[in-house]
């Protein structure tokens, strides 16, 4: 698709328009980019597409390329990636699929001012780009508080996965929030942008950063929680060893099979050395309460 950006905003236009009057934006896909020979040897692109991984952009004699890498969102399927000649009265957009075309198309519907730039469409671009990272982040700050919730209950169902799959998520986040930002600092030192491009972006990686530490928190409240059960469960045994102990030991004293052992004959020797182990237990039992151990 062509437009050119004018007095009444962005306009669909002809081949022959696109070519002859500045303020032009083309959309090819990578079919069309591939048969685009004239038009590359017209304006010198001799920059080779490629893959992307990540964004970048590169400075070159007459023109900036970027290539950029939206990391996809939980709840979408794919990434999107396009490339930009960035020409100093055009921009070149070669992408797979629609993202491209359906942002110039969005910006078509909202731009009513009359004297609209190209610098102004950058930004507008950009902007929309990111518009619905913000939501994205609060709905992952949702998740973390929900885990925060779960933990303080005592649910630890499945915590080192969900949480490995959330800080994942907010670290590619991060680093593409730290990719556009380079990108935006370049573009508006070279004025192809505005300031409010980069102000964003800046934002949404403090927001990621913050999410960061947040999700960090709450993996110590559920280490915290680990080691208050563990705790637990040292008190009992600690409890159940120390009260066995004397009662191992009085078994172990009658066990000895010395002949002359008067006990062994007695006839209330039994019944003694049961109530003695009886009020054993009974007074570790009222230590311990006392000391709060249970």
């Amino acid at each position: 698709m062509l437009y050119r950006i004018g007095e009444t905003g962005i306009q669909e236009v002809s081949r022959a328009d696109w070519e002859e009057m500045p303020g032009g934006i083309a959309v090819f896909d990578e079919d069309e980019w591939g048969g685009e020979l004239a038009l590359k040897e017209a304006f010198s692109l001799g920059r080779k597409e490629e893959d992307a991984f990540f964004c970048k952009l590169e400075s070159h004699a007459s023109y900036l390329f970027g290539t950029f890498h939206i990391p996809v969102k939980k709840k979408e399927r794919k990434n999107y990636d396009f490339a930009v000649y960035i020409l100093k009265d055009r921009l070149i957009f070669i992408e797979e699929g629609s993202f491209v075309d359906d942002l110039v198309t969005l910006l078509r519907k909202r731009t009513l001012e009359k004297m609209y730039t190209m610098e102004k469409f950058l930004s507008d671009f950009f902007l929309a780009a990111l518009e619905q990272d913000i939501l994205y982040l609060a709905e992952l700050e949702r998740d973390i508080a929900s885990m925060e919730e779960t933990v303080l209950e005592g649910d630890t169902t499945h915590f080192h996965y969900r949480m490995l799959g959330i800080k994942k998520e907010i670290s590619r986040f991060y680093c593409y929030y730290g990719q556009m930002t380079d990108i935006a600092e370049i573009l508006t030192e070279q004025k192809r942008a505005g300031k409010g491009f980069l102000e964003r972006v800046k934002r949404l990686q403090g927001e990621a950063q913050s999410l960061r530490e947040y999700a960090m928190q709450v993996q110590d409240v559920y280490q915290a929680e680990i080691t208050i059960r563990q705790n637990n469960v040292m008190n009992l045994l600690t409890v159940v060893t120390t009260v066995f102990l004397p009662l191992t030991l009085v078994a172990g004293w009658y066990g000895m099979n010395f002949y002359n052992m008067p006990e062994l004959n007695w006839k209330y020797g039994y019944m003694v050395v049961s109530g003695v182990c009886l009020a054993i237990i009974v007074v570790i039992l009222l230590f311990f309460k006392k000391k709060k151990f249970f």
